[in-house]
């Protein structure tokens, strides 16, 4: 059964963030757009396919899902981690500590292997798929938010409206694309997945994902997460965690310090 989300008083709550929000960052720049001040991409409703158990002490920062089992990434400096996380369950079946110095950050899968992001060193780390052996380290220029990739190019955010498409082999920028829903700005994007020729960014701090366009940069829409926060406990953080299943369609969601994965379907 599909349980369908309703955002509670959502317009309401939109329209006193709008009052108390300037239409200006606080240096005269532009300010970074708030979903609730969406003017052109459409919003869109989640359902509630199922929900599994996940490790609430699990400070997920990458998330995706491959050959039956979650992969995930979490952060925090001493409890940064790699896990590989059995669906159903909840269970963790395998699990790399991080060196204290190191945060964990953004998660992907490419050509068998798992590249993970830290937040600030600017290094990123290469595992063995199936025995998370150490298989080398790259480096990147300023912050690693979130990874996915697109088949062809990695694809990088660093919490700005940037997202930054890399060579897999050198690691080098190939190009970057500055998203934007109509003429405003999409800071903080945050965790990505490649779903169906789309990117599905979190947004930082926001229960809402915005759906991107991988040519263009701009907003197709914007799902609203925040019926979630029923789900889950008050001491859950920010959303943060998208995970596809090509196999079956499934779309997985969670958040820092969750006690719950989500699977859930676009009521488009």
């Amino acid at each position: 059964m599909v349980t369908t989300l309703r955002p509670k008083s959502a317009a309401l709550v939109c329209f006193f963030i709008v009052l108390l929000q300037s239409a200006q960052g606080p240096g005269g720049e532009e300010a970074p757009i708030h979903p609730c001040r969406r003017h052109f991409a459409p919003l869109f409703k989640v359902g509630i396919v199922k929900k599994y158990p996940h490790d609430p002490e699990a400070f997920t920062q990458g998330l995706i899902f491959a050959n039956g089992f979650l992969y995930e990434s979490t952060g925090l400096n001493g409890r940064s981690s790699l896990r590989r996380v059995e669906l159903e369950t909840g269970r963790v079946l395998k699990k790399y500590d991080l060196p204290a110095r190191y945060f964990g950050e953004g998660l992907t899968l490419w050509n068998g292997s798992l590249l993970q992001l830290t937040w600030y060193s600017g290094k990123g780390f290469i595992y063995d798929l199936e025995s998370f052996a150490p298989e080398g380290e790259f480096s990147y220029a300023g912050e690693g938010w979130g990874l996915t990739h697109d088949g062809t190019s990695l694809i990088m955010s660093n919490g700005t409206e940037e997202l930054i498409f890399l060579d897999p082999a050198t690691m080098a920028p190939e190009h970057s694309l500055r998203v934007r829903d109509g003429s405003m700005a999409v800071q903080r994007l945050n965790e990505l997945e490649y779903i169906k020729g789309e990117i599905f960014a979190n947004i930082w701090q926001e229960d809402f994902i915005a759906i991107i366009s991988p040519k263009t940069g701009e907003v197709a829409g914007w799902l609203d997460m925040s019926a979630l926060r029923d789900q889950v406990p008050p001491s859950a953080e920010a959303l943060n965690g998208i995970a596809f299943d090509p196999g079956k369609g499934r779309i997985f969601v969670t958040g820092k310090l969750w006690p719950f994965v989500f699977e859930i379907e676009v009521l488009r």
